[in-house]
C-alpha cells in the first residue's frame, strides 16, 4: 500500500492573515476630508457606509484618488467621495483559502477586498501585502 508523507499544511484563510487598516466613512465626505482621514488613521482604504440595509458598501483606494482626482487635476475639496468611488465593493468570505483570495484579485483586477462576515458587516481587509506576507511566507518559513 502506497505510504503519503506529504501532510496537508492547514488552510490559511482571509480570516487569518485580514488587517483593520482601513475606516468606514460616509460618500459624501470630500475627497480632501478622506485624504486627511487616510493620514490621521493610517488607513489603506476608505469603505462608503451603505445608505440603507439594501445598498452596498463602496470602496476608495489611494489609487482611486490619484487617477480620477490628482491626474485630471480637480478641485479635492470639491469632489465627494461617492463620485470616485468603486460600488458594489467585492467582499471576501472569512473561511477563503488564501490562495482563491489571489485568484479572484487576478481575475477581477481587484487590488484590496474587504472581508465580509455572514452577516453583511466588515470585519477586516486583504490586500497583496498580507496575501504575500501573511499567507504565503509563512508557509515556506519566510517572515515567521
Amino acid at each position: 500500500m502506497p505510504v503519503n508523507n506529504h501532510q496537508q499544511a492547514p488552510s490559511i484563510t482571509a480570516e487569518r492573515i485580514m488587517h483593520d487598516r482601513y475606516l468606514l466613512t460616509d460618500g459624501f465626505v470630500t475627497v480632501a476630508d478622506g485624504i486627511r482621514l487616510l493620514c490621521e488613521h493610517n488607513s489603506s482604504c476608505l469603505i462608503i457606509k451603505k445608505r440603507n440595509a439594501e445598498d452596498e458598501y463602496g470602496i476608495v483606494l489611494p489609487s482611486d484618488i490619484a487617477k480620477k482626482v490628482l491626474a485630471p487635476n480637480r478641485a479635492a475639496e470639491r469632489i465627494n467621495l461617492y463620485e470616485i468611488m468603486s460600488k458594489p465593493a467585492i467582499g471576501i468570505r472569512p473561511s477563503m483559502n488564501v490562495r482563491y483570495c489571489a485568484r479572484l484579485f487576478d481575475q477581477f483586477g481587484l487590488a484590496l477586498a474587504p472581508v465580509v462576515d455572514h452577516q453583511h458587516n466588515i470585519i477586516g481587509v486583504v490586500d497583496y501585502p498580507t496575501l504575500i506576507l501573511r499567507g504565503l511566507a509563512p508557509q515556506h518559513g519566510i517572515c515567521v
